[in-house]
């Protein structure tokens, strides 16, 4: 759990520490169940939305890292072609690629020349793009940081495989939006799913404010309560999951 969430804080780009911003979770957890308890003087729910207030900030993150990924996904066909623009006037690797870094903006630029500083102090250009794909969560990166070692190591003719490269990505991008058009009514029947149990029952309690405490004050209600959280959690992760392996680049 504690690699995940500090993967999440350096691929979101959140210039954070990850203990800052989990403290930000437990701060926005208290902040919604005691505002939530004063306003209503419930406890069940002033807990539940402690929990989801908790969550907010992760939320957050995952949002800002989808969207970084996304735009760094759109960069990298743009940049293997400069790269090998840049190899075929004549440069070394190590001279292309920290040119490659200084040319590229944000947030893959950002990356890239975390990696020239490394080259700059000694390493070969392998070792020091090694972890480009555990620092943005693209693995599409691979092929790039495979080929460079490749031809160092081995040699060969990095412009081909470089433009090869740029061409297999875009024809990756326009697969992954075909697939997303394809799957957008299942997507948004799966988001439907998950909110549309919360919107019930936040009606039922605008409509009789009692309705949680009569519901609470038999056992079976207090267990069909409890039970249809329990699946409404483990039915939310199945399906972001899903959602995240069919977006994932």
């Amino acid at each position: 759990m504690n690699g995940w969430f500090d993967s999440l804080m350096l691929q979101s780009g959140i210039q954070t520490a990850p203990s800052v911003w989990l403290g930000l979770c437990v701060l926005s957890g208290i902040a919604s169940g005691g505002l939530f308890f004063v306003l209503t003087d419930r406890v069940v729910m002033s807990s539940v939305t402690a929990a989801l207030g908790l969550l907010l900030p992760i939320v957050y993150a995952l949002v800002l890292r989808s969207r970084r990924q996304a735009q760094i996904m759109q960069q990298l066909p743009l940049m293997a072609e400069e790269m090998a623009r840049f190899a075929r006037t004549g440069r070394n690797v190590e001279h292309a690629f920290m040119m490659l870094a200084a040319d590229t903006p944000s947030p893959l630029g950002n990356e890239l020349r975390v990696s020239a500083r490394r080259i700059e102090m000694g390493m070969d250009v392998g070792s020091a793009c090694r972890d480009l794909v555990p620092r943005t969560g693209v693995t599409t990166l691979t092929m790039f940081t495979a080929a460079l070692s490749v031809n160092q190591e081995t040699g060969g003719d990095l412009i081909l495989v470089l433009e090869r490269l740029s061409t297999a990505i875009r024809d990756r991008l326009h697969f992954v939006a075909r697939q997303r058009a394809a799957t957008i009514s299942s997507r948004l029947g799966s988001v439907m799913m998950i909110t549309v149990p919360i919107i019930v029952i936040g009606f039922y309690v605008a409509r009789d404010p009692q309705y949680l405490d009569k519901l609470f004050a038999s056992g079976w209600g207090r267990s069909s309560f409890w039970t249809a959280v329990a699946l409404q959690v483990v039915g939310s992760l199945i399906v972001f999951r899903i959602l995240s392996r069919t977006s994932r680049f």
